[in-house]
């Protein structure tokens, strides 16, 4: 078995452990946790607990993951853009179309099939489907992910994304025009009660805050720059869809008449973070794809 530690913030504090850790450990289910805590796989301050428990700030919890079902992960030279490496970490610029992790029926041509043949050690928190990963963006986002090299760093990084520490700067185009320079978008975010498959602003949803900016207009659309402040699944777009300006090309909250794109225009373009070694504040930035420039370029005509 593998083990992992995780000490718990002030934020966090007064939560169920289960909710806690699938805060931290969001690949987690809540389910598969609370079996986990019956289990005696999980202790805190090397107690076993009950699954109601309360977390207090300054807890360790500590959890005993049981080896995941084996799959036969293969790398694969994909050509990936490594913006920054060293032994702790890399930040990676993952291109539009490209599956962060495999999943059962799908295990080839995936970023961490790419990663494997890159890098000879990931992380293993996230088991053998999702070694290094630390946090995900869409198959159809193009852009910057985090990658942890060891455990350490990677629960380093998963504590600043709880602790809305990490800068994350997205590129979006989105139908209509907004005639406000900037604001923000407080409202959470659950699953959809029509829809499982989306997202949604519910009010029994989970606390999601987006702040944007316009960067350009071109009469029926507009660009803009979203910073995260936290990271819900599909923030962005279900954010823009709420405040009616769906991203351009979005299949799953845009509209039915929209541009061809082959997905949303969506661009992770920044992504900064303390070092989980130095604590110095690092930042990276990656340009827009081409094929997004180039549709720039085709509305300002």
């Amino acid at each position: 078995m593998e083990r992992v530690e995780f000490e718990i913030t002030e934020e966090l504090t007064g939560n169920r452990i289960d909710k806690a850790l699938a805060t931290l450990q969001p690949d987690w289910s809540r389910t598969q946790i609370q079996q986990w805590v019956k289990d005696e796989h999980i202790q805190v301050n090397n107690s076993p607990v009950k699954p109601n428990v309360k977390v207090k700030t300054g807890d360790i919890i500590s959890v005993e993951q049981p080896e995941p079902e084996i799959y036969d992960i293969v790398a694969e030279d994909l050509n990936l853009e490594i913006v920054y490496e060293d032994a702790d970490i890399l930040v990676v610029n993952k291109p539009v179309g490209m599956v962060v992790h495999p999943s059962p029926g799908h295990l080839n041509g995936t970023l961490v099939n790419g990663l494997m043949h890159e890098v000879k050690d990931l992380s293993g928190i996230n088991g053998v489907m999702r070694p290094g990963i630390v946090h995900r963006i869409d198959k159809d986002t193009s852009g910057l992910l985090m990658v942890a090299k060891n455990d350490k760093a990677h629960v380093s990084l998963v504590n600043q994304l709880v602790e809305k520490s990490v800068t994350r700067v997205y590129t979006a185009l989105v139908h209509g025009h907004i005639p406000h320079d900037n604001g923000t978008i407080d409202a959470p975010i659950g699953r959809d009660k029509r829809d499982r498959q989306k997202m949604a602003v519910v009010d029994d949803g989970k606390h999601a805050v987006t702040h944007f900016k316009v960067l350009e207009r071109f009469g029926e659309y507009t660009l803009v720059e979203c910073r995260l402040e936290t990271g819900r699944t599909h923030q962005i777009r279900v954010h823009m869809k709420y405040i009616n300006y769906p991203l351009v090309g979005d299949p799953k909250y845009g509209p039915r008449k929209t541009i061809d794109f082959g997905g949303q225009v969506l661009h992770a373009g920044t992504v900064g973070f303390q070092h989980p070694v130095t604590d110095e504040y690092m930042e990276f930035t990656a340009p827009l794809p081409e094929n997004y420039q180039q549709l720039l370029n085709d509305l300002r005509l």
